[in-house]
């Protein structure tokens, strides 16, 4: 009977080992398949993120692409103004710049040459070179389109360096006077125009002289009414 009874304890041990080893193999394969769900939430997550991410970015790419293409566009494409009135000044005006008093109604067909006030200094004459302030504005839209108030600083530049308008409204000028211009579309940038002037584009400047010397050599600093595209003197 003693040697049953060892038997059976022994044979309970056994049990009992072999219940908890299975009750721990369980608990391990829970433990993995809890394990490796995360993992799949994980992955499932860090996939759907890039996604969004990829798809917004391209998105922005493609905003950008637009807006690129509608900006050249219009600076490109600008639509001419042949036949249009001109209209009163519509931007604000740079500090310290005069008002542009421009002459409402068709568009000039010859050059308008006006002494808003005579200047008491040296007299400007044909091929000189001038050093000048001055604000333009564009006929058709009346947008302010240059103006050296704007960079704070005078232009200087040689009167064979700019447009026939200017060629032919400045002389006779006297330093410390200031003139309105009314240019016509052909004295100005013609049927071409020039990047921020619509074709066929009359202009209004108002100019006022601070210097003028014998012509000299190119300026580097001239404004944008020059009489070709590469440079930029009236």
């Amino acid at each position: 009977m003693g040697t049953d009874k060892r038997q059976r304890q022994k044979e309970g041990r056994q049990a009992r080992i072999a219940a908890a080893e299975a009750t721990k193999r369980k608990a391990d394969q829970r433990r993995r398949f809890v394990t490796i769900g995360i993992s799949v939430l994980v992955i499932v997550a860090l996939a759907f993120a890039i996604s969004r991410f990829t798809s917004k970015d391209k998105s922005s790419t493609d905003v950008a692409a637009s807006d690129t293409s509608i900006s050249t566009t219009t600076s490109t494409t600008l639509a001419s103004a042949s036949g249009k009135p001109c209209v009163a000044v519509s931007d604000p005006l740079p500090a310290g710049a005069p008002d542009v008093p421009v002459q409402v109604g068709p568009a000039p067909t010859t050059l308008v040459s006006k002494d808003l006030k005579v200047g008491t200094g040296a007299e400007v004459t044909a091929g000189n070179t001038v050093t000048v302030n001055y604000i333009g504005a564009a006929c058709s839209t009346g947008a302010i389109f240059d103006s050296s108030y704007s960079r704070n600083q005078p232009a200087t530049f040689g009167l064979d360096q700019v447009i026939s308008g200017w060629k032919t409204g400045i002389p006779g000028m006297k330093v410390g006077g200031q003139r309105l211009l009314g240019i016509p579309a052909d004295q100005a940038y013609g049927a071409k125009g020039r990047p921020g002037i619509s074709p066929d584009e009359a202009l209004w400047f108002v100019v006022e002289v601070t210097d003028t010397k014998p012509a000299a050599a190119p300026s580097t600093t001239a404004p944008v009414v020059a009489s070709t595209s590469t440079t930029s003197a009236p």
